[in-house]
């Protein structure tokens, strides 16, 4: 998984529009629901789960919006590097750089909640020569490792 290019990273609306580009670029539709769910995602720094995205979504259109169907638009942007899981709380982080493919490896603070996402191509590489010794195949390897951050410890 070596990446011949570097990172660019995006915010506010390049977020937005290099988001839907790359769902775009993928065979995707970008529908007006899915541009909403994915700018109430990129306002959030820390892991955002599903629910509270509804929460939010439902409060500034004066209506509510089914969290089942945020939680399917997030599976799609996960499956499509335009969001970020993190599985130990079901949470998840907008990619600051939309459709650029590499394993999720989180520092997970157990105290404010707060993750940050390092890209690593050695760990990578080491974590994806375990799997193919075992015969696996992995699809999308997401170490976490848990702990406190700077601010908490």
């Amino acid at each position: 998984m070596a990446h011949d290019h570097s990172h660019k990273e995006h915010s506010g609306e390049t977020l937005v529009e290099a988001a839907r580009s790359a769902l775009t670029n993928s065979g995707e539709q970008w529908t007006g629901m899915r541009e909403t769910v994915f700018t109430e995602l990129a306002k959030h720094e820390r892991p955002v789960s599903a629910y509270d995205i509804a929460d939010n979504l439902s409060a500034s259109r004066g209506k509510r919006v089914a969290p089942n169907s945020v939680y399917r638009i997030l599976d799609l942007f996960v499956s499509n590097n335009l969001a970020l899981r993190v599985e130990s709380s079901n949470a998840y982080l907008a990619n600051t750089h939309p459709g650029c493919q590499h394993d999720c490896i989180f520092l997970v603070c157990d105290e404010c909640g707060d993750a940050t996402h390092i890209d690593d191509e050695d760990v990578s590489r080491t974590v994806r020569a375990l799997a193919a010794a075992k015969n696996f195949k992995p699809e999308r390897p997401v170490l976490e490792i848990r702990g406190l951050c700077r601010a908490c410890a």
